[in-house]
This record gives structure tokens, sequence and C-alpha cells, in this order.
């Protein structure tokens, strides 16, 4: 969510309300909305490049004036009788400023939350936006030429003092996968980037490879990335749920859990996710909001690097102390599953899908939890091919098709759709090709229609298209699957909670869970950053709402919380999936409360019905007994009175019985275990063979390509086990002349014999891996 925290409760602190978007990447939603925007449903531009809705600076407006109104009325009124006299006259006027004041003070909590991310110099900021040489810079911008500005730029900041200090980091707070560091003491003589996130937050998601890139480039330069973790829920201030998300997303810098946001108002931040630049003394060089900036930062800690090192102010003989988070958590070899995201089931067939998301597979169990097959698990990339060949990027949402036995994944971090044919036992790209999308309309098919972070998908009742939910844009997409075809179905791609009768008018934010209604003609929809339940048709995209959320200003993502009730007056905290239950009733994993609710839809009511609201891992009945850990997927069982749940951070199956909402947990049976990459891991830190390695050498090859031909022999009484997909990946060591594989990896199982058709520019290393 690049938009500004301060602003999205709707506040006249900056004279808007609204969770904002930048300008930058508004030209596709400009677009979408078309005619049918209307005036009032147009955006506009503000302060700090960001925009809003006229309806929601129309009521940011009304709602300022009328609290003006109210407090001159009555000053007023306290001192002259005739004020007094004229407020009895005109008593409905007075009624209705009073109702808007005790509307406001109603809701304070919550908009409060929404004040409790703004600073003075954080609206300073917006109102009265600095200059930057990042601001003049375009995508065909060469490097070097980039390089040059932002150094002229810096030497100037230097030359005006070097910038304002930034204060240490909070004595006290949690430091993840390193000691405490501080920025006079450890980082001292760096060049720093401070990565201001949140771990609900897709656009936070979105920039890690970019910074896991900028780390591997920069290895072994004085230069450090600390991820400052700034809290937009309660449930991600807790030490353990931000240990999870460094394990989750494979973190591998320093963070640190600002839970108090001192940082953050110190250095005047106001959107996630924000990158901060820091000299080697200390000082505040830059700040670049918002996802897209690689090349930017790149550029200046290029800079900064050239800079410093002339004026000797680098250190480059220190090493910061690390202290990896995936090195001491026993849980990642207790289960054979890592965070797995989404389920489904095949009831006719007994199976069930996993979406192994960390282990970038899907594992096919049987309903009792033995082993069947998996699909992928060959690390993170995009590849089609056979089970053992294919592989996945963190997938999360999987849909069983029985008419075709096919199953559908959101492969989200490739940015795809991919189709898993269960017959041929083989696995092709429908729609992506690996970039992150910033279309904003669609009407393309296959690798030529790109896609923005998928987290859900569902079938319509005729199994004939699929609904996409892409949290990545706020939107839900609409793929015809007898043609490919994907195009945007509901939302504008604004981040806000505003329903509408079209689907063009309507607005999510970060759509993550869908569910098809009983009748099929709706689609039950988690809307994880408003905290609200929602559905949408499937005849025109419309969105209406059900549970949770603010009734009134749309760009207010900030009324959250973990109360039952009817409407809006119900809490919620992050919801991550929905499940249609057959009484026509809904099932809610209200993530960020670690429980699980019923949605009535004819009351709009919501009722906890089991979990106690702390994470864990416990089995029971009812409110009291039961624990999850941020649950994030749902799958009615066969007969509909049972439902599978991924317990995503226990990285375990639940089963909720619906009868006496009991809950027990899966027990696997032959999953293969996670596989570790401590092969590839250790390589890409070192120029070094890996430890263990067999290191054969081979003449020199001269010219742009080359063929390398390895024959693996087993020792007698040795095979590949089946089903564990052993295979063969390729690494390059040498940053200077890195080698092309194609292909760069592939699977063991089919013979002991492989042969790479390879780009060869420099020496050659194949690290193999079982």
């Amino acid at each position: 969510m690049p938009q500004s925290a301060a602003r999205s409760a709707g506040m006249p602190c900056v004279g808007v309300g609204a969770q904002l978007a930048p300008v930058a990447s508004t030209s596709g939603r400009e677009a979408l909305q078309g005619d049918e925007a209307g005036f009032l449903d147009s955006l506009v531009k503000l302060p700090g490049g960001y925009r809003t809705s006229r309806r929601e600076l129309l009521k940011t407006g009304s709602l300022a004036s009328g609290l003006a109104c109210v407090y001159i009325a009555l000053s007023r009124a306290k001192r002259q009788p005739e004020v007094r006299a004229l407020l009895r006259k005109w008593h409905v006027g007075v009624v209705v400023q009073l109702g808007i004041l005790a509307y406001v003070a109603s809701a304070w909590s919550y908009w409060r939350k929404a004040f409790s991310f703004a600073s003075p110099k954080g609206i300073l900021r917006a109102l009265l936006p600095h200059s930057s040489p990042a601001d003049q810079q375009s995508a065909q911008t060469d490097m070097d030429e980039r390089i040059a500005a932002f150094k002229a730029y810096l030497a100037e900041v230097e030359g005006k003092g070097g910038g304002d200090t930034v204060p240490e980091f909070p004595a006290g707070a949690t430091w993840f996968n390193a000691p405490p560091l501080k920025l006079g003491r450890e980082l001292r003589g760096r060049v720093v980037l401070l990565d201001f996130w949140t771990y609900c937050c897709i656009n936070c998601m979105h920039v890690l490879p970019d910074l896991a890139a900028l780390e591997q480039k920069y290895r072994g330069r004085p230069v450090t990335v600390v991820g400052v973790h700034s809290a937009k829920f309660d449930n991600e201030k807790d030490d353990t749920a931000i240990r999870s998300a460094v394990l989750k997303y494979d973190i591998t810098h320093p963070c640190v859990n600002d839970s108090a946001m001192t940082l953050w108002r110190d250095l005047g931040i106001s959107s996630w996710p924000t990158f901060a630049l820091v000299s080697p003394r200390g000082k505040l060089l830059t700040l670049l909001p918002g996802e897209g900036q690689k090349d930017n930062v790149d550029a200046f800690i290029a800079a900064a690097l050239e800079l410093y090192g002339e004026r000797g102010q680098l250190d480059t003989s220190s090493q910061v102390p690390v202290a990896l988070e995936r090195d001491k958590d026993p849980a990642l070899a207790a289960s054979p599953l890592r965070f797995p995201g989404k389920l489904c089931v095949d009831a006719a067939g007994d199976r069930l899908f996993i979406s192994d998301s960390n282990n970038h597979r899907i594992a096919i169990t049987d309903l009792q939890g033995t082993f069947l097959a998996q699909v992928g698990g060959n690390g993170a990339q995009l590849i089609d091919g056979s089970f053992t060949e294919a592989a996945f990027n963190r997938p999360q949402g999987v849909a069983y098709s029985q008419k075709r036995d096919c199953l559908y994944v959101a492969d989200t971090e490739n940015h795809a759709l991919r189709e898993v044919d269960l017959k041929a036992r083989r696995v092709r790209t429908l729609v992506g090709n690996g970039a992150q999308g910033r279309d904003y309309q669609g009407g393309d098919s296959g690798r030529g229609q790109q896609l923005s972070s998928p987290w859900d998908l569902v079938l319509d009742k005729q199994e004939s298209v699929l609904f996409l939910a892409l949290a990545g844009q706020h939107q839900i997409w609409r793929v015809d699957l007898s043609n490919g075809t994907a195009q945007a179905f509901s939302g504008d791609g604004s981040e806000r909670n505003a329903n509408a009768t079209t689907g063009a008018k309507t607005s999510w934010a970060q759509p993550s869970g869908l569910s098809l209604a009983v009748g099929g003609e709706e689609v039950w929809v988690a809307d994880s950053e408003s905290s609200c339940i929602r559905s949408m048709s499937v005849v025109s995209g419309a969105g209406k709402a059900h549970v949770g959320g603010d009734p009134v200003f749309s760009d207010n993502l900030f009324k959250f919380g973990d109360k039952d009730g009817q409407g809006t007056g119900a809490l919620l905290q992050h919801p991550l999936a929905v499940a249609a239950l057959q009484n026509g009733r809904v099932l809610v994993a209200d993530s960020y409360n670690h429980r699980l609710k019923v949605l009535d839809p004819a009351t709009n009511t919501i009722t906890t019905l089991c979990g106690n609201g702390k994470p864990g891992l416990k089995d029971g009945a009812g409110k009291a007994d039961v624990q999850f850990s941020e649950p994030g997927g749902l799958a009615v069982g066969p007969g509909g009175d049972s439902v599978f749940v991924a317990d995503t951070n226990n990285s375990q199956i639940r089963i909720l019985h619906l009868g006496d909402a009991s809950v027990t947990t899966l027990q696997l049976k032959d999953v293969p275990p996670p596989r570790q990459s401590a092969v590839l891991d250790a390589a890409a830190a070192s120029s070094d063979p890996p430890r263990g390695a067999t290191v054969v050498h081979v003449p020199d090859i001269r010219g742009n390509e080359g063929t390398l031909q390895i024959s693996l022999a087993l020792p007698a009484g040795y095979h590949y086990t089946q089903g564990a997909n052993s295979s063969f990946s390729t690494l390059s060591l040498s940053p200077s002349a890195p080698i092309d594989f194609k292909p760069a990896s592939g699977s063991l199982e089919s013979g002991d014999t492989m042969r790479q058709q390879n780009k060869l520019r420099a020496g050659v290393m194949s690290a193999l891996r079982d």
C-alpha cells in the first residue's frame, strides 16, 4: 500500500481523506474508470504526489467544516445569549452538526489509529515536498547518467551539512537476523538503506526481490539494508508474527521491530514502503517512497559509495554481525510444509490440494493426509513441464475443476495463472510471464498479459470462467477459459473500500480470499486491507458490503479490531479467506485475530466459532481451547460437515468439524520434507565452490556458446527417491562474467545423464542436490 497512512482515515490534518496511491501508477486505472467514473468519483491530485476521489474530498471537507461550525457556535453561545436563542430557533441544524460530532466521537478509536501514523514532519513533507533528482529520472535514463546526477545531489547535500541526523534505533527493540545494531557503532562507515515496511502490505512484498538483488550486488561492500518494521495492524506489532514474516518471505537482512513507530515519526515517513538512504556518518540523504524504485535505489547506493569512498569515510574492514532466523527455527524441520497459503478439495477423487507456498509446490494428499504427489518444488522459478520439471514461486490460491480434472493455481510471486493437468501430469502457464504487471484493464491472453500478485481464484458455476483476485493492484479479474483472455472485471485499481453498482466504480483493498456462493450468483471476498467481508456480483462485478469496514469513509482502512456483531459494527483484522457453506452461511478466516468466524448473510451478523484470539497450535473445541496462527486458507470437505484450514504460520493443515466446532490437526503421512537450499545459499554467499562439491576442471571453451555434458553415476544400490523431485541446479560463481545456463535446473529422476546447452563466457560449475 504505497499510500499515506496519515491520510488514510480521511482526516483534515492534511486537507484530504484517503488511502492514497502515487500519481505515477494511476494511468491504467484512470483508463479503466473512463466515463463511468463520473465527476465525484474521478481522481484529483493532492500534495505529495497522491490522489483521492472528489467524493472523499467533499466528505472530509464537510466533516471538517461541520466540526468547525459546531465549535464556533458553541463557543459563541456560551458568551452571547442572542446566539443561544438563534441556536434554539434553528435546532435542526444544530442537531445535524452534533450528529456529525457524535459520529466522530463514536469512531474515535479508529480515527486515532490513522492519526497515530501522522507526524508534523510527515505532514510538512506531504504539503511541501522536497525536490529530488530521482523525480527527474525516467525508465530510459542511462544508469551512469543517473549515478552522476545522484552523486552531484549528494555532494550538494553534504555541502549544506549532510542532511538531518538519523536518530538511533529504539532502545530495547527486538531485532531479527542480527543482534541489536546502532548507526553510530556497527553501521558507522557504511551506506545504510532503511526499508520502512509492514508485512501485510503487498507493495512491501513487491520490493523484497529488489532488495535481495541489491544485497547480492553489493555483497562485500560497505552497504547494509535494515528493515524497519512499522506495523499497521495490531497483530503485526508482535515479535513472533514479525519473525514468521521474516521466515515466510526469506528476508536475510537485519530487521528491527519499531512497534511504537518512533523512527517512522522522527523521519516523517508517510507510506509503506519507503526507503531512506543514510550516509556513513548517520545523516539522512534522501527518501524514496513506493515500489518501482529499484533503479533509483541502486544508483543512489552506487553514487554514495563513490562519493564517500573518495572522501575516505567508508569502513571497508568491518562486517555487520549476522544471526539468521532461519538457522534457529526448529519449526521449519517439524513439518513437511512451509507456510501453506491456500487449499482446495476434490471430494469425488478423495484428494486434497495444498498450496505449500514456501516450498514453491503443490502437495497432493488424500483426505486423510497420505501423500499422493507433488507438483513443482524446484525452487522459486517459472517453469512449465511435467510434475517433476515444473516450478512455482510462492503459489497461493488453488481451484479444482472436476469437469477438466485440472487444478488452477494463483502463482503469486510469478504473477501468473497456472494450469495443472492432473491426467497428463503436466503444468502450463495460462496468463502471465513472471514479471509484475501494471495493466489495470487487460484483454490479452497467455504470456502477453501480465498480472500483479494473484492471491486467490475461484471457478464460476459452469467452470468456464475463473475469477482472479489480483491483490497487487486491488482488482478482481475475469479469465475466460475457452480462449485464455484475462481482463479487469471489478475494481478501479484504487486501494479503497468502495461499493457500487458496477465493477468499474467498485474499489477493493488487497482482496485475498474468494469463494463462490452456493447459488453461484455472487463471489464472497475477503478484502484484507479494509478488514471486511464483501461480495461481488458475477454478472456486473458490483461490490456489496456485509461486515466490517468504515461505512462512511471508503479511504479509511484503519477500522479493524476483534468484535462480533452486525454490519459495520463488527470488527475484523486482515481476513485472508472465506468459504461458502452449504447452509448459505460463510466461514471467515479472521487471520490476524487467529479465529474462524461465521457470517450469516441474511442478517449480516458475524460470530466467532473457534479460536481464542491468541496465536498458537492447539486442538480442541470452541472459542477458549482452540488456537491458530494466521490461518490463510479454507476448503469445505465432502458432505459439507468439515472444513480444511491452512494454518499458515503453524505450517499445518487443520480440520474444523462444523457439528461441534472442534478442531483437529491433519496428520500428514509420507509428504516429502522441505528441501533446504543450503548448497545454493552457501554458494551465493561466496565465490568459492560450495562445501562438499566435487570440482571438475574442463578445458577452456571459447566463443559465445558451448555444450556441457555431465554423466552422474550413482553407487551400486543407490537410486533417486521416487516422488522426491531429485533435481540439479546450476550456479555461476563469477559475478563479473556470469554463465547463462539453459535450462538452469531440471529433474534427475528420468536418468543419470543431463545435457546442457550453455552460453559460456567464463568458467562453469554445477551444484547437485537431492
